[in-house]
């Protein structure tokens, strides 16, 4: 079974526009249950519960059910993705649109109804930016800030308005003034897709704000993300996405996360068999990575490394250092 994630720069760059606009940042981790630790790697991926959760919190705190709208409006995404750069770096806004659909998910990676995110469907009125998540009305949020990121980050690289008319699957919203801001152009809810009405004429217009060297590079390092994203994809990468939110509470046990799997223990056994690892092996290679990682990082002390990949003894987590590495994990951080 494939877990839907969002990565955890798109996870703290609505953290961060959420306190920007008056939520308490440590309350709001506290309400998500997200380790501040996880979120250091940009390029780590967060289960997508925990940002629906966060969304919902952040609107709460903010008093702002717009929220999510505005997300999108005002983030750059070159400021949270190797997706922003490549598209800037395409040759046209055709090219522009293949890529997103083909990087979109080291954004977020949700379930979709068929092979592709964003689809180009063609009906009399012209060619529709057509999102094909699954289930969309169950968190129409993230519909809205998709859509307007795309628009706004058109507009701060200077692309011609292209859009003639955006739909909604989702209810009007008591906001709905806001989307009329934001899009300029005729909104409608209750529809049979949220699409938006291309103007053809854009999609030659040259984009290439980044030489086509750099394209390259891009496209190589984004191809590395999405193969060392699907990944998770196994049940060792499945388990080990459950386990980072919850190692420093000492819940990782193996029933624990079989409930959250909602699989039985026995069949999480025989998964993981499958895969050539004990649920044993998993959870001690996992804090073995993490451990070195925060130490490396040099941001956090012997004590508190401890804690975050569950040791509440100190001795314990020092044993079980030296059995990793052969060194103690003060001489280990001296070494460095």
């Amino acid at each position: 079974m494939r877990s839907p994630t969002v990565s955890s720069a798109f996870f703290s760059s609505l953290l961060d526009y959420s306190v920007s606009r008056g939520a308490d940042r440590k309350a709001l981790l506290v309400q998500v249950g997200v380790n501040p630790a996880s979120l250091e790697d940009r390029d780590n991926r967060l289960p997508f519960s925990q940002y629906v959760t966060l969304m919902r919190a952040a609107k709460a705190a903010t008093g702002d059910q717009a929220l999510a709208l505005k997300f999108g409006q005002a983030i750059d995404v070159t400021d949270i993705s190797i997706l922003g750069l490549i598209g800037q770096a395409s040759e046209n806004m055709l090219d522009g649109f293949t890529q997103l659909n083909r990087y979109v998910s080291l954004i977020v990676d949700v379930p979709l109804d068929g092979a592709d995110r964003f689809l180009m469907k063609r009906d009399g009125q012209g060619p529709w930016l057509t999102d094909a998540r699954a289930n969309p009305n169950s968190f129409p949020e993230l519909t809205e800030s998709a859509f307007s990121h795309i628009v706004a980050g058109s507009r701060r690289s200077n692309v011609p308005s292209w859009i003639k008319e955006v739909r909604f699957t989702h209810p009007r919203p008591v906001y709905s003034t806001d989307y009329e801001r934001v899009f300029n152009v005729p909104v409608m809810f209750s529809s049979d897709r949220n699409a938006m009405l291309i103007d053809e004429g854009i999609f030659d217009h040259k984009l290439g704000m980044l030489p086509r060297y750099v394209f390259g590079v891009l496209i190589e390092h984004a191809d590395a993300l999405i193969a060392r994203m699907t990944q998770t994809w196994t049940t060792r990468g499945e388990v080990e996405s459950l386990l980072l939110p919850i190692l420093h509470k000492g819940e990782a046990t193996m029933e624990a996360i079989a409930v959250k799997l909602g699989v039985s223990r026995q069949t999480l056994y025989r998964n993981l068999k499958k895969e050539g690892v004990t649920y044993e092996q998993l959870l001690d290679e996992l804090r073995h990575r993490l451990a070195v990682e925060y130490l490396r990082g040099q941001k956090t002390s012997v004590n508190e490394a401890g804690y975050l990949i569950g040791f509440s003894d100190p001795a314990a987590f020092s044993r079980a250092f030296k059995r990793w590495t052969g060194k103690s994990p003060r001489d280990f951080q001296r070494a460095l």
